[in-house]
């Protein structure tokens, strides 16, 4: 089961980065991890910002949108590897970054830009 829902992820990131790659964005990472959490997708969007994406899927609305798992809890894991990131590549950007989540209810695509703010680590 582990594997079908893994393969499941990997095929809902590949259909946000194509999203994101049809839309001007230019994938620069995915599945950055720190020892603080994972990024799912680092871009930048046509007007150069960083922007670090959570991808989240559902079948279905039942139990909320799949945005509403991006919680305060999973928030600040995802601003913690940010700085990460950052960090690691201290030359590399110098401008504006945002936080974004992209969620799939069964087929239907939602890309939520400014998800929220950077919460401090």
């Amino acid at each position: 089961m582990q594997n079908n829902s893994y393969q499941l992820g990997f095929e809902y990131e590949q259909r946000a980065a194509d999203y994101l790659i049809n839309n001007g964005y230019q994938i620069l990472d995915r599945n950055f991890r720190s020892h603080k959490g994972e990024i799912d997708l680092i871009a930048l969007d046509p007007n150069r910002c960083l922007v670090f994406v959570e991808v989240k899927y559902r079948r279905n609305n039942r139990f909320g949108s799949p945005g509403e798992a991006v919680d305060a809890r999973k928030q600040l894991r995802i601003c913690q590897t940010a700085v990460r990131y950052l960090k690691g590549r201290p030359s590399a950007f110098r401008g504006q970054c945002r936080f974004d989540v992209i969620e799939f209810c069964g087929n239907d695509l939602h890309h939520i830009k400014h998800a929220f703010e950077y919460r401090g680590c």
